[in-house]
């Protein structure tokens, strides 16, 4: 089992999206909950990010039952990210991965734009030194323009749903074994990451977070059964478009291939890298 944790109320819209689906418990932290609950748990707010910082909850009890790994979504620029650190600190023993929602920053001013700026790279910092199993990056700006055409009263609907369906593919790839292929495990070192929503013909990637300094790429490709089955020569048609890409002892590839019963292939491309990104 797997604890997703949602710190405020744009994750928590993310995070429940988990709630259906096995192998989760879905823990939401946030100003809307109306009573505490075993897997609600109410955030105070306040005016300025100092009491924030200075009245940090205590969740240890609220934890007592989390799992041994956790996934904690946190987007950026929200006041409830004052609250990141100290609740991250009360959950150092889990095997914590980070899942970060990095909201349009052109348009983003004062406090918001300095909260954002402060999470994005502290956060950074704290996943390299090793506190953290892998932070992952999403831009909701590169999503809109891969999905494209999104009307507003589904935005953030359509959003949310694409990270949750990533986040939860991610965890799948992890957990099976592939038809063939191996996903070379990441150095230590390069806990820093996003995701690129592969286009199957051509092995094109649409990064959700423009990543700089990929050092490892791990290629993950969900094939209709049928096709497994009956086209002779794909292996080796996927593997030459590979091999076309640029690689070299500091830019690492790897793939693996998975059946799925859907009609329609699809795929992931996940850039790993010990460069801290910068706040464009």
């Amino acid at each position: 089992m797997i604890s997703i944790v949602a710190l405020g109320n744009a994750a928590t819209a993310i995070a429940e999206k988990f709630g259906d689906t096995p192998n989760y418990h879905v823990y939401k932290m946030n100003n809307k909950v109306k009573r505490n609950s075993k897997y609600q748990f109410r955030l105070k707010t306040y005016d300025t990010p100092e009491e924030y910082e200075h009245n940090i909850p205590d969740v240890k009890k609220f934890f007592k039952d989390v799992d041994e790994h956790v996934q904690f979504i946190i987007v950026g620029a929200s006041y409830s990210s004052n609250y990141a650190l100290g609740i991250l600190e009360q959950l150092k023993d889990k095997r914590l991965d980070i899942f970060y929602i990095k909201p349009d920053t052109d348009l983003l001013t004062g406090i918001p734009r300095l909260l954002e700026n402060t999470a994005f790279g502290v956060l950074q910092e704290y996943a390299r030194s090793g506190l953290f199993r892998s932070m992952t990056i999403f831009s909701n700006l590169n999503l809109e323009n891969i999905l494209q055409h999104i009307p507003v009263k589904e935005y953030y609907e359509t959003l949310n749903t694409s990270i949750f369906s990533t986040i939860h593919y991610l965890n799948y790839f992890e957990h099976s074994e592939p038809e063939i292929g191996q996903v070379s495990k990441p150095a230590d070192i390069n806990r820093i990451r996003t995701v690129g929503m592969l286009d199957m013909k051509t092995l094109e990637e649409k990064w959700i977070f423009d990543i700089d300094t990929e050092r490892e790429l791990c290629y993950y490709m969900c094939i209709n059964e049928k096709r497994l089955k009956e086209e002779g020569g794909l292996h080796r048609k996927i593997v030459n478009i590979l091999k076309e890409k640029p690689r070299n002892a500091f830019r690492k590839i790897s793939y693996a291939i998975y059946e799925t019963p859907l009609p329609q292939d699809f795929g992931f491309c996940v850039a790993h890298t010990n460069a801290i990104q910068k706040n464009s």
